[in-house]
């Protein structure tokens, strides 16, 4: 079996894959940027415990991570308590089965390289993700099948937070959708500019991201907008932005692009 393993600033998404590349299982915790590789031992042996599963029967792993600290924690876990051979690193200066069209491919977050070849494996080109985590990522791939960037803005949480630290007396308004986006007192009023405010800061952006991509091209077929990320549910039910709703994507991509970097280590016969 193969572990993915997505390490975000606010979550880590663990996925279990068969030998077929079925997701069998995914797990979601909480990134904790003061975790030990004993601490991250414990919570993996305990997922795996709790559902009859044998962290024996992983045999590979792939990470995609923004959290530096919880990289070295994680590969320090599998190397040496685990004593995992086979750990890959996504990493965007590295062959990803994707062309990167990209100045600077180092500045590129991992989980934003998973999403494109997850996206352009499950969807085709053009198709455009908005990624709903800490930070709100729009990860875009053209016609021709190129990450071309995107855009990154606050996610919903990080500016729910901002706003509660500075009006203490806003910081008891749930975030769910309001009925309208005209509030009618300041709890709804609070729901609309956060959860409605973040579906249509997601439509804006990628309506002019769309606009782009059609002057560079005026055949550009349609283009698949496609939404993943933790709160992706939530968001979805204040728009009609979204084609696809598919909550799996970067573990997905994660795997795709082991996979893609397994068959070309075989191909060189390494």
């Amino acid at each position: 079996m193969l572990l993915t393993v997505d390490i975000g600033n606010t979550q880590t998404t663990l996925g279990l894959f068969g030998k077929t590349g079925k997701l069998l299982r995914q797990w979601r915790m909480a990134s904790d940027k003061t975790d030990t590789a004993d601490e991250l031992h414990e919570r993996l042996f305990g997922y795996f415990l709790m559902l009859g599963l044998d962290l024996a029967d992983v045999k590979h792993v792939a990470i995609a991570s923004v959290v530096p600290v919880l990289t070295r924690e994680w590969h320090y876990m599998l190397g040496h308590i685990l004593e995992q051979e086979d750990v890959l690193t996504v990493d965007a200066t590295r062959d990803c089965g994707i062309k990167i069209a990209m100045p600077d491919p180092r500045q590129v977050g991992a989980d934003r390289i998973a999403n494109a070849v997850a996206a352009r494996a499950s969807y085709g080109a053009p198709v455009v993700v908005v990624d709903f985590g800490t930070a709100t990522n729009i990860d875009v791939v053209d016609g021709n099948g190129t990450f071309r960037g995107g855009a990154i803005m606050p996610g919903l949480m990080l500016s729910a937070r901002a706003l509660f630290s500075q009006a203490a007396r806003l910081s008891s308004v749930s975030l769910v959708v309001p009925t309208h986006a005209l509030g009618v007192d300041t709890e709804t009023a609070v729901q609309s500019g956060i959860v409605i405010g973040a579906a249509a800061q997601a439509e804006g952006l990628v309506r002019r991201i769309v606009g782009e991509l059609r002057a560079e091209d005026p055949g550009l077929s349609k283009v698949p907008i496609v939404g993943t990320g933790g709160l992706v549910r939530e968001i979805a039910r204040a728009t009609e932005l979204f084609d696809a709703l598919d909550p799996d994507l970067t573990v997905r991509g994660i795997y795709q692009i082991w996979e893609h970097r397994a068959k070309k280590r075989e191909g060189l016969g390494e």
